[in-house]
């Protein structure tokens, strides 16, 4: 059994990890915030109602892909009802998170920042490529550039930028 403990004194963020063990020994574990491995994720944020869409197309395109958490919009919320406050999920055990923004900004993705995947055959670098250029845009198409053997960069139907390689 374990049974954890979040404290926060005096602004520092502590936790204990209390873990009760076969033989009815008690095992304890506390770190504070700052001894916590920083995290980095990439979010995306979509301004057409259309994130659960894409975060589904995406997962299906992987393996070992998953949604881990999904958090919708209610009536009370700036956002339209049922579309996506916040979402976490997987592709190819990679953790990505997404929301639907109420507001309307005035820029959207840009291929400047990209999600790159190195494909393990030419089969994966070819169904990708397929995949995510449907009713999108190809910046480069599937060729040989030096640099890799078998390399396309599309722009999929969302605006998201991903760079398929294959060494």
């Amino acid at each position: 059994m374990k049974l954890a403990l979040v404290l926060i004194l005096s602004g520092l963020l502590v936790v204990t990890v209390l873990t009760k063990k076969e033989d009815n020994t008690i095992m304890e574990q506390t770190k504070n915030k700052s001894d916590m491995k920083q995290e980095l994720y990439t979010f995306l944020t979509f301004q057409k109602n259309d994130a659960e869409e894409a975060m589904n197309f995406y997962i299906s395109l992987f393996e070992n892909s998953r949604i881990i958490t999904l958090n919708r919009w209610g009536k009370e919320g700036p956002g339209t009802e049922g579309t996506i406050m916040h979402a976490t999920f997987e592709l190819n055990g990679k953790q990505f998170m997404c929301s639907d923004s109420p507001p309307v900004h005035n820029w959207d993705f840009s291929p400047a920042v990209s999600i790159y995947v190195d494909c393990k055959n030419e089969e994966e670098v070819d169904r990708l490529y397929s995949k995510l250029s449907e009713n999108g845009q190809v910046a480069m198409p599937l060729d040989n550039y030096g640099f890799s053997r078998r390399f396309g960069w599309v722009i999929d139907r969302f605006g998201i930028s991903w760079q398929l390689n294959l060494q």
